[in-house]
This record gives C-alpha cells, sequence and structure tokens, in this order.
C-alpha cells in the first residue's frame, strides 16, 4: 500500500450507515479497537470524522489509524451509552478517556437472622439483610464497624462461629457483644440493639439517644438500675460520637467530583458526603488522549464510574456536582435516575456550600495530581543516581529482584519483583511455589525461580536492564550460570546486569554491599544515597512478596496437615469440621458431642477425630 492511499474507504462505508441511534467501534491495522463513540444519529455523526476542516489533533491523529469501523444500532441514546460504557471497559480503547478502578464499594450489611450479623459487605447483593453505605475506602468502613462496636452489641462473627459456641467468647467479656449465641440476651432485646444499630446507620443519632432516654427512664420507674445504669453508658458514648463528629452544613447526601488536569495528565477527586458531613474521599487518575477537554472527562467519568455493571443503585448519590456542563448531561441524568430508582441531579455553576466542596475537591485533585507526580520524579531521579553507579548505556527501564523465603527448608516460596521509573509494577509481580530441590538449598532455589521467569524467553523483550539478587556470592554466581547457558541457547544480544545484594553487619540498613557479576567488585555505596536508597526498596519489597507467600503457605500447610493424617477424613468432611465449627482452632477444642453434630460425622468418627486431636 502507498502512502497516498488512504486506509480506509469512509465513503463507501458511510453509504450504508444507520440514521439511527446507536454506538461505533474504530479498529486499526492490527484489527484493534482504538475508540468507541455513541450517536443519536450514526451516519451525522461517522460524516464527522472524516471532514476536511475537522480541527481536533487528536481526532486527525485517530482517523489516521482507521482501518474499518462496526457499528452497532441501539432503540435510544440512552441504550447507546451505556453499551458504549460497556465497550470501553471491554476494550480499553487508546483514544478513550479510561477509569481504571472498577472495583465496587464496600458496605455495612446488618444479615436477616434470628441474631442478625453486623458486617463488612463487598461485592453483589446475595445475601439477605438490610446494606448501608457505600462507604468510599475499606478503611472507612473498618473504622465505622469498630465505632459500632462500641455503641451497639450486636454480634459480629460469622455464622459458623456463632453456631458452634457453648460459652461467650472474649468480644462478650469487652463488652462489645451481647452474646445471642449462648442465649444471654433475649431476642426482643438483642432485636432492639439491631434496630438501634440501622437508625443509627441511617443517621438518626438522635432517634437513638431518645429511644435510649425513654427506656433508661422505664427501668428507672420499674427499679431495674443495672439496666438503666447500661442505658445511661450507652447513651454518654452516643453523645461522645456525636462532639466528635464533624457536621458539614446541611446538604444531606451528593458526591462532589473536581478534576484538576496538566497536559495529557489528568485527576479526578471524589468527595462523598451522606448525612451533612464527609464520608471520605478518593482520587482517580485516568488515562486520557491528547487535547482532551475537562468536560470530556467528566462525562466520561460519571458515565463509567456510576453506570458501572457492579454497582448497584445505592451507589448513586442524590446530587452529583460538577465543575463543566457536557453535551449528553440531560441523557445521563435520566439514565442514573432509571438506573438509582429515583431522581438523580447533576448539578453545575453550584453556589455557597456546593461551591465549596467543589473547590475543596478541585483543590485536592491538584495536590494528588502533584504528589503522584513528585513520587514519579523522585523515583526517576533515584534511577538516574543508580545508573551513574553502573554506568549502563541506554540508561536503567527495568528492575527486577529476585528473593527466596523458607522455613527450614520446608514451604519454600520464590518472589520476583519488577520496577520500572513510575515505581512498583505490581502487575508483572510473581510468586513461584519451588519443589524437585533438596529442602534448604538456597541456591538451587535461586535456579528454579530464574529459570520459572526467564526459561521459555525468545528475545530481549520486556527483558530487564538490571536483575539484583538477594542474596550474596553463592546466590549471585548460580544466576551468571543461569544467563550465560541462557545466551547460548537463544543467543541473546546481550543480558542483564546482576548484581547481588548481600545485607550488612546485624543485617542494618545502610550497610549492604553490592556484588557486581563476574568481577565480583564489591560496592559499598553511603547511607545517603539515593542510589542505595533505591536498591534497598526493591529489596524490601522483594522480601516481603516473598515471606507473605511463604507464610501463606506455610499456613495452608499446617491447617491440612492436622485433620489430613486422621484416616477416614477426607475433603469433604475436613471443610465441614471447620465450616461448622469456624476453624481449625474450634475443631481442636471441640468436645465429641460437638463432632458429632456436624454433617456427615457419626459417632464413631467423632470419637476418632477426638481420640487423634487429643492424642497425647
Amino acid at each position: 500500500m502507498s502512502d497516498s492511499q488512504p486506509l480506509f474507504d469512509h465513503q463507501a462505508f458511510l453509504s450504508s450507515v444507520s440514521q439511527q441511534a446507536g454506538v461505533y467501534r474504530m479498529y486499526d491495522k492490527h484489527q484493534k479497537v482504538i475508540y468507541v463513540g455513541k450517536a443519536k444519529q450514526l451516519k451525522k455523526r461517522l460524516a464527522s470524522y472524516f471532514r476536511k476542516d475537522v480541527g481536533s489533533t487528536k481526532t486527525q491523529v485517530l482517523v489516521s489509524h482507521i482501518t474499518a469501523v462496526e457499528v452497532t444500532v441501539t432503540h435510544t441514546e440512552g441504550e447507546a451509552l451505556i453499551l458504549e460504557n460497556n465497550f470501553i471497559k471491554k476494550y480499553l480503547p487508546k483514544y478513550n478517556i479510561l477509569l481504571r478502578d472498577d472495583k465496587s464499594y464496600p458496605y455495612l450489611l446488618i444479615t436477616d437472622h434470628k441474631h442478625p450479623k453486623l458486617g463488612v459487605h463487598r461485592g453483589g447483593k446475595k445475601i439477605k439483610g438490610e446494606y448501608f453505605g457505600p462507604y468510599p475506602t475499606v478503611g472507612a468502613v473498618w473504622e465505622s464497624l469498630r465505632l459500632m462496636q462500641k455503641l451497639f452489641p450486636v454480634r459480629q462473627c460469622e455464622d459458623s462461629y456463632y453456631r458452634a459456641r457453648s460459652r461467650p467468647c472474649l468480644q462478650h467479656q469487652l463488652n462489645r457483644c451481647s452474646a445471642p449465641c449462648v442465649d444471654k440476651i433475649s431476642i426482643d432485646d438483642y432485636q432492639q440493639q439491631v434496630d438501634l444499630a440501622k437508625l443509627f446507620l441511617r443517621g438518626k443519632s438522635s432517634t437513638v439517644i431518645d429511644s435510649l432516654v425513654s427506656e433508661m427512664e422505664q427501668a428507672s420507674q420499674t427499679l431495674n438500675f443495672e439496666a438503666a445504669a447500661k442505658y445511661r453508658d450507652q447513651i454518654a458514648t452516643l453523645r461522645q460520637v456525636q462532639k466528635q463528629q464533624y457536621v458539614s452544613g446541611i446538604v444531606a447526601e451528593l458526591d462532589v467530583i473536581g478534576i484538576y488536569m496538566n497536559k495529557s495528565q489528568v485527576c479526578v477527586h471524589v468527595l462523598f458526603i451522606r448525612d451533612q458531613k464527609i464520608l471520605g474521599s478518593k482520587s482517580y487518575f485516568p488515562s486520557i488522549p491528547s487535547n482532551t477537554e475537562q468536560a470530556e472527562v467528566y462525562e466520561a467519568f460519571i458515565s463509567q464510574h456510576y453506570l458501572g455493571q457492579d454497582l448497584k443503585s445505592a451507589a448513586i448519590p442524590k446530587e452529583i456536582v460538577i465543575r463543566d456542563d457536557f453535551e449528553n448531561i440531560e441523557e445521563l441524568t435520566k439514565l442514573l435516575s432509571v438506573q438509582a430508582d429515583r431522581n438523580v441531579k447533576i448539578s453545575t455553576k453550584v453556589r455557597s456550600e456546593r461551591a465549596q466542596y467543589l473547590k475543596l475537591a478541585c483543590t485536592n485533585a491538584e495536590n494528588a495530581l502533584v504528589t503522584r507526580n513528585s513520587h514519579k520524579e523522585s523515583m526517576q531521579a533515584r534511577f538516574s543516581a543508580l545508573n551513574e553507579v553502573f554506568e549502563l548505556d541506554n540508561g536503567i527501564n527495568r528492575i527486577e529482584c529476585f528473593d527466596i523465603s523458607h522455613t527450614m527448608g520446608q514451604q519454600t516460596v520464590a518472589s520476583n519483583v519488577v520496577f520500572n521509573q513510575e515505581g512498583s509494577l505490581k502487575s508483572d509481580y510473581r510468586r513461584y511455589n519451588v519443589y524437585g530441590i533438596t529442602p534448604g538449598d538456597d541456591y538451587a532455589a535461586m535456579s528454579f525461580a530464574l529459570n520459572k521467569r526467564y526459561g521459555k524467553v525468545t528475545s530481549m523483550d520486556n527483558m530487564p536492564d538490571i536483575v539484583f539478587i538477594d542474596g550474596g556470592k553463592g546466590q549471585l554466581s548460580r544466576a551468571e550460570e543461569f544467563f550465560a547457558q541462557l545466551q547460548t541457547e537463544i543467543d541473546l544480544d546481550k543480558i542483564p546486569l546482576l548484581v547481588g545484594v548481600a545485607k550488612g553487619e546485624g543485617r542494618k540498613p545502610g550497610l549492604e554491599t553490592l556484588i557486581l557479576a563476574g568481577s565480583h567488585q564489591l560496592i559499598s555505596l553511603p547511607s545517603t544515597s539515593s542510589a542505595l536508597h533505591l536498591v534497598q526498596h526493591i529489596r524490601d519489597e522483594s522480601h516481603r512478596f516473598a515471606i507473605t507467600g511463604h507464610r501463606a503457605k506455610r499456613q495452608k500447610a499446617s491447617k491440612k496437615s492436622t485433620l489430613e493424617s486422621i484416616e477416614g477424613i477426607g475433603a469433604k468432611k475436613r471443610q465441614a469440621l471447620l465450616k461448622y465449627l469456624g476453624g481449625l482452632q474450634e475443631v481442636m477444642q471441640a468436645d465429641r458431642a460437638a463432632l458429632e453434630k456436624v454433617p456427615g460425622i457419626s459417632k464413631i468418627l467423632a470419637e476418632t477425630i477426638y481420640n487423634a486431636l487429643h492424642e497425647k
């Protein structure tokens, strides 16, 4: 194909395009979706891309890469908006604004149960009960849960643990649970506490206090002074909480979205306001094409954030405050109202309290982006400092580090962490369960991990510039042998620079010694060196990642070994025991009668299990 010949015959394509509403997908020469859009009239919208006087540089670049276009006709523009959002999340097109964080928000859940449980919930609302939230972060929901423990003695344990109790647990002794599992409280009194907890979570703390005052007075009149004292203490705690909670104003429920843009970077900061107080906030960093307008970011963010498949109607507030109006604001408002099953408002050009919130959100967005960039700049400076030490011709762009973790040679796990000039690249992190070696042989474990990572490599693509080996000359020598063999087998142009990181005396930070491959030259950097700080950071991250995997593997093995050694206990019966009784510790502590109650466990088998677990 000559340079003058267009990649895409738009005239032939446009001659058959529908005039209806719908969604279009644009493909490049690799048959990859590079842009997804929607339109009230598909033909009119698509024709606008191929005009001679198209002004936007972004559009010109996009059009130059189009080799094919597919359209999907919809009944309404609203359907097109939802479909566009789904396609964007599916294909992640290069020229669309992409919101990467698509996690559902956490909630507090009070279950539908004889003795309801209060706990954290995330994901689909399949469990029967009442949901409260959403909360912006997991930290916020756990903080609320801790507060609820102080205020209302409602159980927070799992149902399996609740069923297995024969005496009150530690939470009851700490006055954080009324122990309904062993009938320390009547069903009516427990339900009263649950109802009060629900009122409090709805923001009706004053109503809760009024109810408790009434109960306290009634208890006093009937000379039940012990109960009256409990109500008094509960009221005092609630009043203290009221003083500590910052009431922000008259606005009951809204999300405020602030945006800060700097060249091709953008931060979207959302303030979550519920029950007249700022519940929390969160920053997002969508990827955007060049020359994107702020109004486009608002539209894309609101669509992807609130119309997500995993988000339920409760995640949509009554009002969303933004700075800039955009083209499809009315249509999007209607869709949000339909999804939430109530009226939803998108407000622009706000005043007074809402304007202050918007200013605050925009300031937070700017600070978040500056902080993020300063971290990136700091990381880049550390990479430059490290390259001054090693003097690589093409600089340092990618670093990998390996570490081995085990206990007396058992449950050996190897870690491989990856860093680039923006920081840790966690999507490329890998753990390897090491097997087929002599237990405790760290050198063989290192060879195993390197083979797992690079054994199937056929080119220099995605190869690091430096590989750090957490260990001394022995581990480094194994890495040298491996890469020498690899270079012979697949004819690599070059191999990464191999560097051992030997721990200093007493494993004190700042005393690490770097060992260069080949010459085994020792390099000791000053404790103030930013290059050393980078090495320490990468080494520590590799160690953390390895030991976390090792501990999980060790814990899993310890849980299995105790029950697996008992004859007649297969996988299903082990699962039944652990699930019904609430965990391995509860199984160990259970008597014969409790074991017999487990589904599938006969009296004879219960006797066998008890004897096996209590052998001296």
